[in-house]
């Protein structure tokens, strides 16, 4: 699958897209190992926050499924021929909403690794003309393409905040 191109999502996506690099559904299999292996190494540490105001790790893994299930549902709306706008959300609200400090960290991880297993399905059954489909989100025009890669690049994005500031191995 080709990467997308710029004017097929908003600038703001550029931050995740250029971010992934290779085979995109081997990216996104992927990650299921990578984001359930990171974790469990570091269960000792879900309630850390590397500054006072940030996300404790078990945050960091709830608002990684939210965004997949967000993006998920972007890319089903779309790829259906959806054509009224979907809203946007703020991040840090929803961590604030979600109660993640109360879930139990190793439900979260499974949560995530089945979450995403689930949504391969869906992601290798799109065809060209689903991939190139477009609607509004946030208040700016996406194909479906573009939201895939996001979804692969967010999580690679967080992967490095993971490492540089939580300094999780």
């Amino acid at each position: 699958m080709n990467r997308p191109q710029p004017n097929e999502y908003p600038i703001w996506g550029e931050t995740y897209i250029s971010k992934v690099d290779g085979d995109i559904i081997e990216i996104l299999e992927e990650q299921v190992f990578s984001i359930q292996a990171l974790f469990e190494r570091n269960k000792e540490k879900e309630n850390f926050a590397y500054a006072k105001g940030k996300w404790t790790l078990k945050e960091m893994l709830g608002h990684i499924i939210d965004c997949e299930r967000i993006f998920v549902y972007r890319m089903t709306a779309f790829a259906r021929n959806e054509t009224q706008p979907l809203p946007g959300f703020e991040e840090d609200d929803y961590v604030a909403n979600a109660r993640f400090s109360e879930r139990n960290f190793e439900d979260m991880i499974e949560e995530f690794s089945v979450l995403r297993k689930a949504n391969l399905y869906f992601f290798k059954s799109l065809n060209e003309a689903e991939l190139n489909r477009k609607g509004v989100a946030s208040n700016r025009e996406v194909n479906v393409k573009s939201i895939l890669f996001i979804a692969a690049g967010h999580i690679i994005h967080h992967l490095g905040v993971l490492k540089e500031r939580y300094h999780v191995v």
